[in-house]
């Protein structure tokens, strides 16, 4: 979804390091940066790349494949499952409360330590120099003690993520799959590719009954055991097809 809007795919290095050439040269691929280590070792090299993704995601208008699924939304019940950080299907007009962001969210941040179990906005602005991809102090704070905050993102080998209000709204989407009529739901999963495999996985347990999966994945979009329809194209293209040939 995020690339039809013009973000960066960092599947595998060479994608990662043209988005991001200073990385290149440190030999650093996203898997590295994306650790909650760096936070504590070298918080100024953590904020550049992540202080960068806010600000990109912050200017990025969610393409028009957004809105098809929100007139779906509004002619049948919805809700989004996502492991995207950047807040797009709430700025395509999703209420918060209907989208489960599995891996936490950019616009959200908790403490490194993590002193507490809250998290607050990311109201800030966090300068950059954009040679050496590393961020200038001041940057963000815990406002309870004081340590450097961090995006509150699920990120690898992590074991210091503050759930939140994710925790919340992953429990009130597992009841909404319980209230309804599993044999009638349509799961349209969007991109989840099999390296980080959670969306891909909850799509077809979610899917089981009914067997209505369509996978839209333009590397990945093989379907075991025939259970679906796999479409091996992108996001937007595909939405605006299948949306251009619903009745009514």
């Amino acid at each position: 979804m995020g690339v039809d809007s013009g973000l960066p795919d960092f599947r595998g290095p060479e994608g990662f390091w043209r988005a991001y050439p200073p990385y290149r040269r440190l030999g650093l691929r996203f898997e590295e940066l994306a650790d909650p280590e760096h936070f504590d070792d070298d918080p100024e090299l953590a904020w550049g790349f992540y202080g960068h993704r806010l600000a990109l995601y912050r200017r990025t208008a969610p393409h028009a494949g957004y809105a098809v699924l929100r007139r779906w939304a509004d002619r049948w019940p919805a809700r989004v499952f996502t492991s995207n950080v950047d807040g797009a299907f709430q700025a395509a007009g999703f209420a918060d409360e209907d989208v489960t962001e599995c891996h936490g969210a950019i616009g959200m941040l908790q403490c490194t330590a993590p002193c507490h179990d809250g998290t607050w906005p990311a109201d800030v602005d966090v300068v950059i120099d954009e040679d050496t991809m590393r961020a200038r102090p001041p940057l963000p704070a815990c406002p309870r003690c004081g340590r450097v905050a961090r995006p509150d993102i699920l990120m690898f080998g992590d074991g210091s993520w503050v759930p939140g209000h994710h925790e919340v709204k992953e429990a009130a989407h597992r009841s909404w799959l319980r209230g309804i009529d599993a044999r009638r739901l349509v799961v349209v999963e969007l991109g989840a590719g099999t390296a980080v495999p959670t969306v891909r996985r909850h799509a077809e347990l979610a899917s089981a009954a009914s067997g209505a999966l369509i996978r839209i994945n333009v590397r990945e979009p093989e379907i075991r055991h025939g259970r679906g329809v796999a479409l091996a194209s992108g996001a937007r293209a595909t939405l605006e097809a299948i949306d251009a040939a619903l009745p009514g």
